[in-house]
């Protein structure tokens, strides 16, 4: 099973951008797809999720109204578009894949069996 993120770059404040990850190797169509982040020197972080039982969507309260997660299941591949891009947005870009466990631990990157390599985001002021 492998998850391949890509649509990083370099981007200007209030810019956007739009990062991909295709999963292969399985099934996800019922697996919540999420992604995290992590900046330097900081922790990971919990950004945005699509369960994969019914579609529900949630959003770290940092990235509300400007990020949106999607995904085509057809293609086993999820969407998140970052709009009105921040310098603190300045990030690696991870996605992720699991199980639903339910949603006290739906933001929780323990949760999530499968990672994607990352894709850096950078935002210049």
């Amino acid at each position: 099973v492998q998850l391949q993120a890509s649509g990083g770059g370099l981007v200007q404040a209030g810019g956007s951008l739009r990062l991909s990850c295709a999963a292969s190797g399985g099934t996800f169509s019922r697996y919540n797809m999420a992604w995290f982040r992590q900046a330097p020197g900081k922790e990971r972080e919990f950004v945005a999720v699509r369960r994969g039982s019914g579609g529900h969507t949630y959003y770290a309260d940092s990235v509300k109204g400007r990020f949106t997660i999607s995904r085509d299941n057809a293609k086993n591949t999820v969407f998140l578009q970052m709009d009105s891009l921040k310098s603190e947005d300045t990030a690696i870009y991870y996605c992720a894949a699991g199980p639903d466990r339910g949603l006290p631990t739906i933001r929780l990157g323990y949760q999530y069996n499968y990672w994607g390599q990352g894709t850096q985001v950078t935002v210049s002021s």
